[in-house]
This record gives structure tokens, sequence and C-alpha cells, in this order.
């Protein structure tokens, strides 16, 4: 693992519980190998522009007939080169409104791209961005994982899914959640995703080794 892909997508800066638990995981990949290259994408902060006519049209494989058109496709094409490079993806994902943030969902609008991340044949869809790892950190103010509220989460299915579409499919979810049951139940939440952090790592490095 050489090269990490580093995605945040809160909305609340430093405040953002994914994100400081991403930086956790950032550093502890550093710690084993100091060498690693990080690519460091903040959505939060700035954000990949929603979907609209033009960078549909130039997506989807239209030749680009004006500057919005040409300035979707060099963005697409960067944010793929970003993503060919990385080893190992570390995504922070807050939950809002039972799903993803909508900045998130519009990075994944532009690195899925026929031909490029993936392909249609006889057999169906394939991914083409095999042998990739991936650490997604969830912070969510419910419990979702279980219980009642389970079948209200859009947003691990939705990532999961959108992730093995490109042909990621090793991918760990750190959920650290009930953060709004109060103090004591968001400090234990975030202190057993650190411990998974710490597993998480130590495993991918004994596969590597």
């Amino acid at each position: 693992m050489s090269t990490a892909l580093v995605i945040t997508s809160s909305a609340l800066g430093e405040a953002s519980v994914s994100s400081q638990l991403v930086a956790e995981t950032v550093a502890l990949l550093r710690s084993h190998d100091p060498a690693l290259r990080v690519i460091a994408r903040d959505l939060g902060r700035n954000p990949v522009p929603h979907l609209d006519i033009d960078s549909v049209t130039a997506l989807r494989g239209a030749e680009p007939s004006n500057y919005a058109q040409v300035t979707a496709l060099s963005l697409s094409a960067d944010l793929i080169a970003e993503l060919k490079a990385a080893d190992i993806l570390v995504i922070g994902a807050p939950m809002y409104n039972f799903g993803m943030p909508s900045t998130l969902k519009a990075w994944f609008d532009h690195v899925l791209r026929a031909g490029i991340t993936f392909s249609y044949s006889e057999g169906g869809p394939e991914g083409l961005l095999k042998g990739k790892r991936a650490v997604v950190v969830q912070s969510r103010g419910g419990l979702y994982s279980e219980g009642p509220a389970q079948a209200l989460d859009s947003q691990e299915p939705h990532l999961r899914n959108l992730l093995a579409f490109m042909g990621i499919t090793d991918v760990t979810f750190l959920r650290a959640e009930k953060l709004a049951f109060g103090p004591e139940a968001r400090e234990q939440a975030i202190e057993a995703v650190r411990q998974q952090i710490g597993e998480t790592i130590g495993e991918a490095w004994r596969k590597a080794a």
C-alpha cells in the first residue's frame, strides 16, 4: 500500500467525527508506511459539482460542445486518475437523512464511468478497479446497523454497491453510531471505532506482507 486516496465529506469541518476518525486512520497508515503517498479530497470544503445537463452529457461519452462540458470531463478524468493511483481508499461518510452526503454522491457520479471504471458485457456489469481495498468510516446519530432503524439505512448499502460496481469489494465499514445518544454513548462509540481502526489497518498490513 503505497498510495492512499483519502476522501472526507462532512459539512462540519473540524467538528466532524468522521473526518477526525479518517485522520486517525491515515496517521496509523503512515506509522506502518512512513513513505505513504496521500491524495486528499475534502468534499465538505471543496465539493465536486452536482450533475447538470452539461456534465451528464459529457460523462456519458458525447463529444464536448462547450466549456462546461470540457470542464466536467476534465474533473472526472482527474478524480478517476486519483482513484486508479490508490492502493487503499479511506472514506469518511457521515449519515445525512439516512444516506451519504450529496457531495460524496457527486464524487461517485463523476468516477462511475462506463468503459473506464466499469464495463458492460453479455455477462452483466464488471468493475474495472479490482485489487483495491477500502475503509469507510461512517458516523451516525442513531443506531442503524441493527434494530428497528436498520431498514432506514440508505447509507451503507448504497456505498457498498457503488464501490462494488467499480470492482472494489474488499471493503471494511467502521460505524460510529449513537453519537446523538448523549456524551457517554458518543465517547464509547468513537473509542470503539478507534480500536477497530487499529485492528483493520494491522490486518491489512499482515495481508500485504
